[in-house]
């Protein structure tokens, strides 16, 4: 991080756990990105600002071509900006090369997507073990791993089935393991819930409120109401803006004393919603 800067709308605050300060993991500094379309410019992201602490529950909501999957893909290391800064622990990765964000990404995220991304060919034992096995872990730590890792989503008795044995409500379950494989800070989900019926989704909900109350950090693009309703922070974003940023009460508690976002917008308690901060769109 340059000089003493802190990126993001929590400029200036600081993220309590009781008198424990909760680190700063991912953090958007006027993040924009933007395409050129022949004479024509698409910005997809416009100046974001965003920071995510040490086990935040977040939810990003938005209408379809919002700039959502652009959002998760930025803090996600999959996709580098346009201009603006992404930081990882304080520190500059904007620029490094895609061999050295794929490490980083490696070790430090996980990823769950909505059409579960996992190989047809490989068992569900196997789809768990992958990403392990891409940091040479030995064969038989890494499979130990991933059965402990199934057995805890209920899924042990189907280690060795292949994905299109398995319901989708299974699927996602692989594809949860495997994003929990090499044992992430971060857990990131685009719609996790988005092509599950609504009683494995509440299935799924309950798994991502366990991981987060086991200490992970999570960011989930959702249009799931039992998602949003669980976390602490909702962040809703229009045509590349955040234009809304809403915190639960409990969450504000371990909010520091200055209450002063980027630009000089105040945080102000709104009833039973909590703490409502709105970025000035210009």
């Amino acid at each position: 991080m340059q000089g003493d800067a802190q990126p993001g709308p929590y400029r200036g605050i600081h993220a309590r756990h009781g008198e424990v300060m909760a680190r700063d993991i991912l953090q958007l500094d006027r993040v924009c990105k933007y395409y050129q379309m022949g004479d024509s410019r698409v910005d997809a992201l416009r100046e974001v600002s965003l920071t995510v602490h040490e086990n935040d529950y977040m939810a990003v909501f938005g209408p379809s071509g919002s700039g959502k999957s652009t959002l998760l893909h930025m803090m996600g290391l999959l996709d580098v900006p346009s201009c603006g800064r992404v930081l990882v622990d304080g520190k500059d990765v904007s620029r490094l090369q895609e061999n050295e964000l794929a490490r980083i990404r490696g070790k430090k995220i996980g990823f769950i997507f909505q059409v579960f991304n996992l190989v047809p060919s490989l068992t569900a034992l196997e789809n768990v073990s992958l990403p392990m096995m891409i940091y040479g872990v030995p064969k038989y730590e890494r499979e130990k791993r991933a059965e402990d890792l199934l057995s805890s989503l209920d899924m042990g008795n189907r280690v060795g089935h292949l994905p299109g044995e398995l319901s989708g409500g299974q699927r996602q379950r692989v594809a949860i393991a495997r994003s929990l494989a090499n044992n992430p800070e971060v857990i990131l989900a685009d719609e996790p819930t988005g092509n599950l019926d609504s009683k494995t989704g509440e299935e799924v909900v309950e798994i991502f409120n366990q991981l987060h109350r086991e200490g992970k950090t999570l960011i989930v693009v959702t249009h799931d109401p039992d998602i949003a309703r669980n976390t602490d922070e909702i962040v809703r974003i229009r045509d590349g803006q955040v234009v809304e940023h809403e915190v639960s009460k409990e969450h504000a508690v371990r909010l520091g004393e200055k209450t002063e976002l980027a630009g000089g917008v105040k945080l102000k308690v709104n009833g039973e919603l909590g703490i409502r901060m709105k970025k000035k769109v210009k």
